[in-house]
């Protein structure tokens, strides 16, 4: 018997990806009107018929959350889905996991599928790139749909957006650098120019020009392996430097490598203060002083306004910021 055709048999016919049907099918002005009379004769010639009812039914009543990560090979996102998803399942919803691998097309190929299985409502700290593509998915869905850590950006962009106050947080950890003593702090890591990385830089610039000093700066990968590599460069080009504050706990841990290896004493002749305290940051040597977004209940306050939103018509505030706090352990003490 042939099977009844799909959403993929149409778009392998129409010559377009399986989110432009998609795009097509919930009726998106963005698509052009050559490419929607294409998608609408290919569905034509295969006999595929769109059930919007059966399709709406299934969003509003799955009980399934599409969690769209942008990278979960870095523990702090693995904490987080770990602990939202163990949220919702005590509320009885049950959590659909995609990891996006900084992607942006792949990012919107996955949020195009969770559509199509009828998800109740997204959770998605997005890929850097390709905004239009995944928010007019998100916004021809009309899913409930909350970002975290990282937004879309671009005036189509009006789903509320939830993220530790990081300002606050770099401020502190300077702010704390500098009571320890130190002369020069300088901060490591991030990609220039990103959003997340200048909020994360932020409160260290404003310490400095408080103080009247030249920041010193070194982006690049949020990895353990820019951390190492960054250190043998920042004592040649900045021997003067005794402090440092890093864009995330990845990068501080190959800092403290690095340390190790050249024989420098870390909270002695080099403080050095994370971002995010990850488990690993308890465990290190020496353990490491890092600025905690407290994982645990940013999960639950996310599962809980998801869930409200979907539940109960509660919309979540545009914006919140979560509290930070500084975890002071032997890296800096």
């Amino acid at each position: 018997m042939r099977h009844r055709p799909t959403i993929l048999d149409v778009a392998k016919q129409a010559g377009v990806s399986k989110s432009t049907v998609s795009l097509v099918l919930q009726g998106n002005a963005a698509v052009k009107d050559s490419t929607r009379v294409a998608v609408r004769k290919a569905m034509a010639d295969i006999g595929y018929v769109y059930n919007r009812s059966a399709a709406t039914l299934r969003s509003a009543s799955s009980g399934l959350i599409g969690l769209v990560i942008n990278d979960l090979r870095n523990p702090f996102f693995t904490e987080f889905a770990a602990l939202f998803q163990m949220e919702l399942a005590r509320h009885g919803f049950a959590t659909v996991l995609a990891n996006s691998d900084e992607d942006p097309a792949l990012q919107a190929q996955m949020i195009s599928s969770l559509v199509e299985h009828g998800v109740s409502g997204f959770i998605i700290s997005p890929s850097y790139g390709g905004d239009e593509e995944a928010l007019a998915i998100l916004n021809a869905a009309q899913t409930p749909t909350m970002q975290v850590f990282r937004s879309l950006a671009g005036p189509e962009c009006h789903h509320p957006f939830i993220a530790p106050d990081y300002q606050h947080g770099s401020r502190l950890a300077a702010e704390h650098l500098f009571a320890k003593g130190r002369k020069q702090v300088a901060f490591l890591g991030g990609l220039e120019g990103r959003p997340v990385t200048e909020e994360r830089m932020s409160g260290y610039l404003q310490v400095l020009k408080k103080r009247g000093d030249e920041p010193i700066i070194l982006t690049g990968q949020a990895t353990r392996t820019f951390g190492k590599e960054t250190i043998s460069k920042l004592r040649q080009d900045h021997p003067d430097v005794d402090g440092v504050i890093c864009f995330n706990d990845l990068v501080a841990l190959g800092v403290l490598s690095a340390c190790a290896e050249e024989g420098i004493a870390v909270g002695a002749d080099l403080k050095v203060v994370g971002f995010d305290d990850i488990e690993d940051c308890q465990d290190s040597y020496p353990p490491l002083s890092s600025i905690s977004s407290n994982i645990p209940e940013f999960a639950k306050a996310t599962a809980q306004q998801i869930l409200g939103w979907i539940k109960e018509d509660e919309k979540p505030k545009p914006l919140v910021r979560s509290p930070v706090e500084l975890i002071e352990r032997a890296s800096s003490r």
